[in-house]
């Protein structure tokens, strides 16, 4: 799509292209096995995602034409078909790495079985195993016999089953059974023979036992394959503005489970006439981006595949704690002297915790207040809260109930919170609570003093471990009242002004102000190129699509700003234009951790202003979020960022090359260099710091 007369990488396109980086990650012959069937499975995951949510929102662009026009994608369906292209070339090379996955892991006397290449004894424990964990778990449907087809879930895989009689060829039935991958473990490890580790997937565990299910019936011969759909899941939570917002929830989330087929994936074996019958009753046409995949679907299971069959399998650098917040120690003095930068997952996320529970015992301790969009599965930040109510404090939670696929959860803890009695608010109407922030007040001798954390990422330790993020604790005054600006925001009733927000002082603050303040701050490197002087930025992101801001590093190009771009996921802008004085250095990274910091530096006339933020450069997260980019102020700190900036962009092991085709060419490296791989070097960097308190 253009803007300005220059063009923009269209974003479905671009998504694409870093899930293909993912792949070539599970391609990756010097990646151990277990790390590349993770990567097939955060593939396959993210794949899911995508059909769930921007096939999803094209599906609708088409179907509503020219009736609707705003923030719609040009040309939609021709988008949807070079999705289709894509997707199935990526398909192909899935199905090829996974094969020389397998072969390898032969080698290594790891086998994935089938139900037909069990020995003896593996046949008894799998008889044993359906007996005794799987047969009351699973509902067979003879869906011939049903009028009315039955729902087939999201997530959910299914074995589509052809029932027959050897000696009534003309008894033929076909009946679905949905694979209990929710409630039993997807692999399980079988007695081996001989040494090495058998597995075999749930489902043949239950192809195995067709006979079991079936036989009393008359039916002696059978064949199975795996099905999958995946539905729009898009809520649409505004269609009545008088809806109290939970229940406008609970009924999105009714509906998703009843969204459209965005795709259907099924075993290419599978019988033709089955294949029909089944597109006839789900009401499927060639439209509905059918896909012929192998025998397994759902690979968002590889992600748990067993790690104990790999004896020679480490896990990567454990987190450290910060040297400055070690304990036993008060991090609230420690932070009355400076502040302290947290980079995870480098960093423990334990000191996160350390000092939401020093808040809650500490008898001056009066409030807390944090935003919470994605939490960990059994929280210690939720836990850290509860027990700040208990000992007295008043807690508010910013509890995002709309983060798409945590809706559940939310609402789940959001009974958790209020049966403690934690204040829990829902934010703005029409805007997502993205920003990341965290803020303790404290009265001591009649004094008032605050605390705050301003991160990149969610409060989640569970993520904590995955995700490239920096974390921000400080008791700077100035930072903290625009902090506090936004929580009273938050806290007002709804449909109150956001003029509150247009009074920060420091914390560019979307949907108010953000995109003009990084524009200004574009502009003045602009300025200076024209007049010849130094000029540089280096912009790190997970998403880069606003065209506003990406004409405006265009116009930075032409003026022979030195732009380096870092942008993991997403990236709209072609970085290779005829009039640019100067070429931008644009690169992903895709390794063991998820980039997903977004950090800023300008070059400011010889002042550096170095900034960190919770939002990406999307029109989502400019207009329609609740979000807080932060200074930092610390010179250490600035120097630090900066450092782990320039072994990002000295990457050259994992760092791809954005260019204006996202081909995905690795960086090569200069002649005789040493190959330079940022994470790695990261920890490196971080655990041989020393600080003085």
């Amino acid at each position: 799509m253009k803007h300005s007369g220059k063009q923009i990488f269209v974003r479905d396109l671009s998504w694409l292209s870093f899930n293909a980086r993912v792949l070539q990650e599970a391609a990756d012959p010097a990646v151990h096995l277990y790390d590349r069937l993770r990567f097939l499975g955060i593939f396959s995951n993210n794949m899911d995602e995508f059909f769930r949510v921007r096939v999803a929102s094209l599906n609708r662009m088409v179907h509503l034409g020219k009736k609707v026009k705003a923030h719609l994608e040009q040309n939609p369906d021709k988008i949807l078909a070079q999705i289709q292209e894509t997707v199935n070339a990526q398909q192909d090379a899935f199905d090829n790495i996974f094969n020389d996955i397998m072969a390898r892991l032969a080698q290594q006397q790891i086998y994935l079985r089938n139900e037909s290449s069990l020995t003896p004894k593996q046949q008894d424990f799998v008889q044993q195993y359906f007996s005794e964990k799987v047969r009351t778990r699973i509902v067979p449907l003879m869906i011939e016999s049903i009028p009315k087809m039955p729902l087939l879930r999201d997530r959910s895989i299914y074995l589509a089953c052809i029932l027959g009689s050897s000696s009534h060829t003309t008894l033929q039935r076909y009946a679905l059974i949905e694979v209990p991958s929710r409630l039993l473990p997807r692999f399980v490890q079988l007695p081996s023979e001989g040494g090495g580790h058998s597995i075999i997937l749930l489902e043949d565990i239950i192809r195995y036992n067709l006979p079991a299910i079936f036989g009393p019936f008359g039916f002696d011969t059978f064949q199975a394959y795996i099905i999958k759909m995946t539905r729009d899941a898009e809520l649409d939570l505004d269609q009545d503005v008088n809806m109290d917002v939970i229940e406008a929830l609970s009924k999105g989330l009714k509906k998703r489970k009843l969204g459209r087929a965005t795709r259907f994936i099924y075993d290419r074996s599978i019988d033709p006439a089955l294949l029909d019958y089944l597109m006839k009753r789900l009401q499927l046409t060639k439209k509905d981006h059918l896909v012929a995949g192998g025998r397994i679907h759902n690979f968002k299971d590889f992600m748990d595949f067993p790690e104990s069959v790999f004896p020679d399998y480490q896990q990567g650098r454990r987190p450290f704690v910060h040297p400055l917040l070690v304990q036993p120690r008060r991090i609230m003095q420690v932070l009355d002297t400076r502040d302290v930068m947290l980079h995870f997952p480098y960093h423990s996320f334990d000191s996160v915790i350390d000092l939401l529970r020093e808040a809650a015992i500490d008898p001056f301790v009066t409030h807390i207040k944090i935003t919470c969009y994605r939490l960990a599965k059994e929280s210690k930040v939720i836990n850290a809260l509860i027990n700040a109510v208990r000992n007295g404090k008043q807690v508010t939670v910013v509890l995002e109930l709309r983060a798409r696929f945590d809706e559940e959860a939310n609402l789940m803890w959001k009974e958790v919170l209020e049966e403690e009695g934690v204040q829990v608010l829902l934010g703005p109407p029409g805007y997502k609570v993205h920003a990341k922030l965290c803020l303790i007040q404290k009265r001591e001798f009649n004094r008032v003093k605050q605390y705050g954390i301003i991160s990149t990422g969610n409060f989640n330790e569970d993520t904590a471990r995955l995700y490239g993020d920096h974390c921000l604790l400080t008791a700077n005054k100035t930072l903290l009242q625009d902090a506090d600006r936004i929580f009273r925001f938050l806290q007002a009733a709804p449909g109150t002004s956001m003029d509150l927000l247009k009074e920060n002082k420091v914390l560019p603050t979307a949907p108010v102000n953000m995109r003009q303040f990084f524009s200004k701050l574009i502009g003045k490197e602009i300025k200076a190129a024209h007049k010849e002087k130094p000029a540089s930025m280096c912009i790190k992101l997970n998403n880069l699509t606003d065209p506003v801001l990406i004409n405006q590093l265009y116009e930075a190009g032409r003026e022979g700003v030195d732009v380096k771009l870092i942008v993991r996921s997403i990236c709209g802008i072609l970085p290779d234009q005829p009039d640019f004085k100067r070429p931008m250095y644009a690169i992903s990274i895709v390794d063991a951790f998820l980039e997903h910091a977004r950090v800023f530096v300008f070059q400011s006339s010889g002042r550096e202003t170095v900034f960190i933020s919770s939002a990406d450069w999307m029109v989502r997260n400019l207009d329609h979020r609740i979000e807080a980019a932060c200074p930092v102020y610390d010179p250490e700190i600035q120097k630090e960022l900066k450092d782990m900036l320039a072994l990002q962009l000295a990457e050259n092991v994992k760092a791809r090359i954005l260019d204006n085709e996202q081909q995905n060419d690795y960086v090569t490296p200069s002649p005789g260099a040493a190959p330079r791989r940022s994470q790695m070097a990261i920890y490196d960097y971080l655990a041989a710091k020393t600080y003085s308190s």
